[in-house]
């Protein structure tokens, strides 16, 4: 069950600690400037967006106008015009190093996806402007699309371990180095990442092994049946893209700009990891944990 004030206190947890730091790491261009205080902390601001993804509302206006405005008086006494507040939404990109501290623990069991994130509808490829320079066109098994390809990496408790953003016309294989760098053990994926080339440096520089899913074309390799079984299980990262992106609503066509893509994308992963009950795969045996 969604406790606002458990994802407030999270929150303000970590702003504490990332706002004294990040003030200190800020450019200076030698000029004086204003810095006036917000009626709302960053903290609120944060809180209040990631709560978005959590409550179902397909609009961001109706969520702040009808649910925050009407039921969260009390808990944030000082709300602004929605005018004003989604002018201050995009600062809650900037401390996104709090998705990070979400992340779960790796197990020796990890699944890797990808997925399409299209900014615009294939009828307006051409006139589309926002994402011109960072978007490009892909294509998945289902259709083509102009938007970006988002990596996930989770563990069989359903919780995302890494995760990142590259332009759809991107290999699913390019990433994957990356990606599993600070993850140990076995790691499952479809026929997009087929590559003994890439199982081999895995293997030689991370101590992971990686399994994917052979083409119809390829013939089959011996492997322990735990593994065997485990692979069955792929589908878990299928389980959790379809929340990202249903009840999340990572994906969005509409986007005025590439900061709040970026904003909504970050806070609806971050309201994911915060649900309660997740995916998850019941194992009957256990592996080998990481010396």
């Amino acid at each position: 069950m969604f406790s606002l004030e458990e994802l407030l206190c999270s929150v303000d947890d970590f702003c504490q600690v990332f706002e004294p730091r990040w003030q200190q790491q800020l450019l200076s261009h030698g000029l004086q400037r204003r810095n006036r205080a917000r009626q709302l902390c960053l903290s609120e601001i944060m809180t209040i967006v990631i709560a978005f993804h959590q409550q179902r509302y397909r609009t961001f206006k109706d969520y702040y106008t009808k649910h925050v405005c009407v039921c969260w008086r009390t808990a944030f006494p000082a709300l602004v015009s929605y005018q004003r507040f989604v002018a201050w939404m995009p600062s809650a990109l900037l401390p996104f190093a709090y998705l990070k501290s979400c992340f779960g623990r790796c197990t020796g069991i990890s699944f890797i996806d990808a997925t399409r994130l299209q900014v615009c509808q294939n009828r307006r490829i051409h006139q589309h402007q926002v994402f011109a320079e960072f978007a490009a066109r892909g294509k998945t098994s289902v259709d083509w699309f102009f938007g970006f390809k988002l990596h996930l990496v989770v563990n069989e408790h359903g919780e995302l371990l890494n995760n990142r953003l590259t332009p759809g016309n991107t290999d699913d294989r390019k990433p994957v180095v990356p990606l599993l760098q600070a993850l140990f053990g076995k790691v499952f994926a479809d026929r997009g990442y087929v590559s003994q080339r890439l199982a081999q440096q895995l293997l030689k520089t991370c101590g992971i092994e990686f399994f994917a899913k052979p083409r119809r074309n390829m013939k089959n390799c011996l492997m322990r049946l735990t593994d065997k079984l485990l692979a069955r299980k792929r589908s878990i990262i299928e389980t959790i893209i379809d929340p990202l992106k249903n009840i999340s609503q990572i994906e969005y066509s509409r986007h005025r700009s590439p900061v709040n893509f970026l904003t909504n994308l970050v806070c609806g992963l971050i309201a994911y990891c915060h649900q309660p009950k997740k995916p998850a795969l019941r194992l009957e045996f256990a592996l080998p944990q990481a010396a």
